[in-house]
């Protein structure tokens, strides 16, 4: 069996209850990647049995927001390579952005991250749609925005580009979708509600993300707003060459931004603002709490105590 040369990458996937995803977010990138880090928000299913099954590193940390647990992650996790991926459970590294990195990184590239075309499915469908976004970055180079749901990496330097994509697979069906919904448009409408931060400054004549969180700040004072982010969605960013399946995705994507409005306007009006979206509050797995791994995040700047 030939050997292939592990590239200095430290790979970190956040999960929760992701037992159906992990395994191939791990087999997409364990192949060539130094190290494999999983920090698990106290998974109920089982997600840590994968991990473990997998042979990559695991620990737990309570989750409070996204912003936090990245923080946390980058702070706590002992990365001893040069670069940082960030992925996601329900995501896949294909082959040919791998050999971009590979191509890259054996050159001693001069930039401090790289941004990747992130490619959507939908209904085990590959739409036409993509996101661009910084995944991969030098270690001490980048952090993340303090927020409590969508969460974007900010790169202390010049960013370069892949061509390759990293798929992804969404939820395994509607209903696990329809939950994950329901938590991330409850944690925007907090957010609203609360007047917190935005991942950049909102700036109609910045950069790429500061325009999209002018967009994002004033989408709701729009009128019309919703036939505009359908022709966005279905034109722009070219849903409608997928047919029915591409409708389906613009007419859910449709619904997030109502329910986040809808629950916005309930919590001002109510004044009941949720402390933040349920997330199931379960103790630490034992075979975790055991490895070494977990007792060095626990304690580090703490003066040696523990987390409980």
């Amino acid at each position: 069996m030939k050997l292939v040369k592990k590239l200095p990458v430290t790979v970190i996937i956040l999960t929760l209850n992701e037992e159906d995803n992990l395994a191939g977010a791990i087999e997409s990138v364990k192949e060539w990647a130094q190290e494999i880090f999983i920090v698990d928000s106290l998974s109920t299913d089982k997600t840590v049995d994968v991990a473990l099954e997998q042979g990559v590193n695991i620990v737990q940390h309570p989750f409070i927001n996204y912003g936090d647990q990245w923080g946390w992650a980058l702070e706590r996790l002992p990365i001893r390579t040069a670069w940082i991926l960030k992925l996601d459970a329900d995501e896949r590294v294909s082959p040919s952005l791998a050999q971009e990195f590979r191509d890259c990184l054996e050159n001693e590239p001069k930039e401090d991250g790289f941004i990747v075309r992130i490619r959507l499915w939908f209904l085990r469908k590959p739409l036409h749609v993509e996101i661009r976004t910084c995944r991969l970055w030098r270690k001490d180079k980048g952090q993340f925005s303090d927020v409590i749901v969508n969460e974007h990496l900010h790169i202390d330097g010049v960013a370069g580009r892949f061509k390759g994509f990293i798929e992804h697979l969404d939820s395994v069906n509607l209903h696990r979708w329809y939950e994950k919904q329901n938590r991330y448009t409850t944690m925007e409408a907090i957010m609203r509600v609360k007047g917190d931060r935005f991942a950049a400054k909102p700036n109609l004549f910045g950069k790429a993300l500061e325009r999209r969180m002018f967009f994002k700040k004033h989408f709701y004072d729009i009128p019309l707003r919703y036939q505009i982010q359908w022709l966005y969605e279905a034109i722009w960013r070219r849903a409608l060459l997928d047919g029915l399946t591409g409708l389906a995705w613009v007419r859910l994507r449709i619904e997030v931004q109502r329910a986040i409005e809808l629950k916005t306007k309930q919590m001002r009006i109510t004044g009941n603002i949720p402390e933040l979206c349920e997330v199931p509050k379960t103790n630490f797995d034992a075979r975790i709490l055991s490895l070494p791994l977990q007792r060095l995040v626990s304690s580090k700047n703490m003066g040696g105590k523990a987390e409980k």
